[in-house]
């Protein structure tokens, strides 16, 4: 919920609050139930309010606590927080709301930067230390919730949105080279701490930054599990590990029902979403919500799945709700979609997404999801590829597998300029996999694709295009503690059944054996996936864009070959290269960066 923003001075000047005030405005959509701003000295702070937890003004923010020691401005659900609350009162703290915030604000002053340690749920924080001066910035373990941030001499902006940090203004809109050379190996992926511009980047998941009034900091990463069998899991047969995942799962949906406001369900009918829905309704829910979208097929490939959502809706009784989007819809939909993305991003699903929380943000606040099971419990196609090779030839073999085109092809892609002479991709995976932990191949890249990939790509995904209509999105299969327990059960039990082979066996405790055993499914949106009709036509106008000429990224002869066969180029990942080329142009112009 919400969205946050503010900028610490370190050159003795106040904080420039008409920016902060620009930032908190293009932040409305996450949060349109209300807004507030704060500043004491070298730190202004603002945020726009969703309200989930502690509907009254109690809840309000920014937020000092009971003693005026702390003031701060926080993003997410602790869904522990009242039992945080109720520890925290014996230790004699005092609360006057009912809200996480305050919980939040009174853990930093029990526990300091360790509070985090505590949180079960998703957040990024700022808090402000009235006595030092000292500012604390935070992101939840596996980075559900963003935090972008903007260093120039002197001072340091921050934001729950890239385009937020961008109204500020003063920001250095200049393309990484190696943040391109990311989005171009790993389907739009950038890792965290860059972005694409210059001037931008991200706190890392699962990291605290201390912001000491001088400028400078510290970072502390609070947890990494280790992706190695533990002790504790010695002698656990098949049937224990599928009772254990279905537990530590049971407890992660029950978790994220944690509101003031009603709670629905994103249904697309596979595994993971019908999983949810089957542990609510084993929790006694009743009347629960859930919405699916459909889309017209294009070049003979199907764009719905409602035979699937329509089975789980009936079986267990929900509130269903199924949207079918047109073809001529989903062109009018994407620059808004764009508009609403804080970093680049080619999955079709992204405007699905849009359009279905567009939906669903009329009827509910909160939705529960089921991105992440895929990294977590290894369910892709590669993965039995992977967990082939020895482990000191995993790099190459998860390039070969993942990569969506080798470092040779950049030359004939970019400009000159923007080449780089090392595969700074290849680089950064074989580093990540060479880390300590990850006891086999197939754990180091569950690792990799788990805390880095699914970080910027599914996650970020679901978080941009749900909070662009206030609507909040949990989802359960990150829960930190499902996370560490699926990392320490056998590989042979995720790969099992042709993947997430210990995840079936818990889904057929509960579910019906055709959703089940099904094909595994996506959110298709064929009129992007074959560039059909008004779509290409929107790619070929931002493409032939003055700003696209005079910013001349792509060689002139490679755009023109992608435009002479629209459907035909496929990246070694399956994407559009056309589509991948054209949505960073896309991207760039909506933001205005020139």
């Amino acid at each position: 919920m919400c969205g946050l923003s503010g900028e610490i001075r370190f050159d003795g000047r106040s904080p420039d609050t008409a920016a902060v005030a620009r930032m908190t405005d293009r932040l409305a959509d996450r949060g349109p139930d209300g807004q507030g701003a704060w500043t004491r000295g070298a730190v202004a702070l603002g945020h726009r309010r969703l309200k989930i937890i502690d509907l009254s003004d109690r809840g309000a923010q920014p937020m000092t606590d009971a003693r005026d020691e702390v003031t701060g401005v926080f993003n997410g659900c602790v869904y522990n927080y009242p039992e945080l609350r109720d520890e925290l009162r014996r230790l004699g703290h005092r609360f006057t709301s009912t809200s996480d915030t305050e919980v939040v604000l009174n853990a930093y002053l029990e526990w300091g930067t360790a509070c985090v340690e505590r949180f079960r749920g998703m957040f990024a924080f700022a808090i402000v230390e009235h006595r030092t001066g000292r500012v604390v910035l935070a992101r939840d373990r596996l980075g559900i919730k963003p935090l972008y941030l903007a260093r120039t001499p002197g001072r340091l902006r921050f934001a729950s949105t890239l385009p937020a940090l961008l109204a500020a203004g003063d920001v250095d809109t200049s393309l990484d080279p190696v943040a391109l050379h990311q989005y171009l190996s790993w389907h739009a992926t950038v890792a965290a701490p860059r972005t694409v511009l210059n001037g931008v980047r991200k706190l890392p998941p699962a990291t605290v930054r201390v912001m000491e009034p001088d400028g400078s900091h510290r970072d502390h990463r609070y947890w990494q599990p280790s992706y190695t069998r533990r002790p504790e899991h010695a002698g656990m047969g098949a049937d224990e590990w599928r009772d254990a995942v279905l537990d530590a799962l049971r407890t992660a949906v029950r978790r994220r029902m944690v509101a003031d406001v009603p709670v629905g369900v994103l249904l697309s009918g596979g595994l993971d979403s019908s999983l949810i829905v089957a542990l609510l309704a084993d929790e006694g829910q009743r009347d629960l919500r859930t919405f699916s979208v459909g889309f017209e097929a294009e070049g003979g490939e199907k764009g719905d799945e409602f035979r699937y959502s329509d089975l789980v809706a009936r079986e267990f009784g929900t509130d269903h709700r199924r949207l079918m989007v047109p073809s001529e819809r989903v062109s009018t939909a994407l620059d808004a979609a764009v508009a609403a993305m804080s970093e680049p991003m080619i999955s079709h699903d992204v405007v699905a997404f849009h359009l279905l929380s567009e939906q669903v943000s009329q009827e509910v606040k909160v939705v529960q999801s089921g991105q992440g099971a895929d990294e977590v419990f290894a369910g892709y196609h590669w993965y039995p590829r992977l967990a082939e090779v020895p482990r000191e030839e995993e790099p190459e073999r998860y390039a070969e597998t993942y990569f969506d085109r080798p470092h040779a092809d950049m030359a004939r892609i970019l400009r000159p300029e923007l080449l780089l002479d090392e595969d700074v991709s290849a680089r950064f995976v074989r580093e990540h996999m060479a880390a300590p932990g990850a006891q086999t191949a197939l754990d180091a890249a569950l690792r990799l694709d788990t805390h880095v990939m699914l970080v910027d790509d599914p996650v970020k995904r679901v978080d941009n295009m749900t909070m662009a209509w206030g609507l909040e999105a949990r989802v359960p299969f990150l829960d930190h503690e499902l996370v560490e327990l699926a990392a320490a059960c056998p590989p042979e039990l995720k790969l099992a059944d042709g993947g997430k082979g210990v995840l079936k066996e818990a889904g057929r405790k509960l579910l019906p054996h055709e959703v089940v055993d099904r094909p595994k499914g996506y959110f298709p949106v064929p009129a992007i996936r074959h560039m059909a009709g008004p779509v290409l036509e929107r790619v070929r106008e931002a493409l032939h864009a003055p700003e696209a000429k005079q910013r001349g990224l792509f060689r002139d002869e490679y755009v023109a070959e992608l435009l002479a066969a629209p459907d035909e180029h496929r990246t070694r990942r399956g994407a559009n290269a056309l589509w991948q080329t054209a949505l960073l142009e896309i991207w760039l112009q909506t933001h205005g960066i020139r």
